[in-house]
């Protein structure tokens, strides 16, 4: 993997740069559309490309470990022939899957035993384990294994913690780099920073994974709960400490707002469930603001969803249509909004390297977060 920066924000640690990967390059800052188990809710991977304008996807390793099972997928001969996409995918380590099981798992030091929340069957992942299935997955970019903590979690707690998750990390590197990639093309491993919310736990975990020297690197345990600015805080912090010459990734984040207030300190890719899962409830959002389509104020408006939408869908259909076929729980409903709110998503990282590029980042964010955490 490859990666340069091509510009810098003159007020902000904001920065555009270009992830070169054998499955195609990513521009950044970029945001990932999550395909939890190898699809993304309700969306063909032609939309993906050509309407919402997806540079790369992410897998989850612990829903498609389970189903369709690592087998199936080493016999399509990786999960890009099994979906049938072309550009570049990350997989997360299981460890995320792993803390919300919090009443059917158990860490230890080797790894960690859980239940399936499909069949109630008894697993076990260790570092070592999280890569080889990542490895037969054939993700592009595969994650460590780690503990994300809870919010709030007690100081002690999240020491320990972190430095299960360094000593995981140290047997995750040494797993990867002793075994090859299955399917002729590369695969890079990105560590993960822990700490919850303490400062000095987040110094000292962004210190030690530096330390590892990989090529790139990932902030966990944030967005699980705590308030935003407690996580900008911690993501600040970190980015302070992480090589400014790779990519940094901040996990399962966020809202628009976040975004915009994150690639400001620093990151470069983001993840999250949040646009598809809140467009099968109704939630859209746009350049002015947040609308619950359910709301009755929508019902008679025969406007289009967004007509500055890159999205035809949002360009031709009304607001009034889509609230109708929300409130009778069409399939179409849902898919229209998920198709709205991840162009959306795209179109905003992408004006954002657009506005750093040409130097107007910071006075566009001041202009455009206030109307991004907007209630219309």
């Amino acid at each position: 993997m490859e990666f340069k920066i091509e510009s810098f924000d003159k007020n902000s640690n904001a920065r555009a740069g270009r992830i070169k990967t054998d499955h195609g390059e990513i521009a950044t800052p970029i945001f990932m559309p999550v395909g939890t188990a190898g699809t993304v809710k309700g969306i063909h991977q032609k939309e993906l490309t050509d309407v919402i304008k997806a540079q790369i996807i992410l897998g989850n390793t612990y829903h498609l470990f389970l189903r369709p099972g690592i087998d199936t997928i080493n016999k399509a001969g990786g999960l890009h022939k099994f979906i049938s996409w072309d550009k570049p995918i990350l997989t997360d380590s299981g460890g995320y899957q792993v803390y919300s099981l919090s009443q059917s798992r158990k860490i230890k030091e080797e790894g960690v035993t859980f239940q399936s929340h499909i069949d109630g069957s008894k697993h076990f992942f260790s570092p070592e384990r999280a890569i080889d299935i990542q490895r037969t997955i054939g993700a592009d970019i595969i994650m460590a294994f780690d503990e994300c903590t809870p919010y709030p979690c007690e100081y002690n707690y999240a020491k320990r913690s972190m430095k299960m998750t360094h000593r995981w990390l140290k047997r995750c590197c040494e797993h990867f780099d002793k075994t090859e990639n299955l399917y002729g093309y590369d695969q890079t491993f990105f560590p993960i920073v822990q700490g919850s919310t303490y400062k000095d736990l987040r110094k000292q975990s962004a210190e030690a994974i530096v330390s590892f020297d990989r090529e790139a690197n990932a902030i966990g345990g944030l967005s699980v709960g705590e308030p935003a600015p407690e996580m900008y805080e911690m993501c600040g912090i970190v980015c302070e400490i992480l090589p400014k010459d790779k990519p940094r990734y901040l996990m399962g984040v966020g809202t628009p707002a976040n975004l915009i207030e994150c690639i400001s300190l620093g990151v470069d890719m983001f993840d999250c469930v949040l646009p598809t899962r809140n467009a099968r409830h109704g939630l859209l959002y746009t350049a002015e603001g947040i609308i619950n389509i359910k709301n009755l104020k929508w019902k008679d408006n025969f406007t289009a969803i967004d007509e500055n939408s890159t999205s035809e869908t949002s360009r031709i259909h009304t607001k009034s249509y889509l609230r109708h076929l929300i409130h009778s729980k069409e399939a179409l409903g849902g898919q229209i909004a998920s198709i709205h709110n991840l162009s959306f998503f795209l179109w905003l990282v992408g004006e954002a390297r657009k506005q750093i590029v040409e130097g107007t980042f910071s006075e566009w964010k001041k202009s455009i977060v206030p109307k991004l955490e907007t209630r219309l």
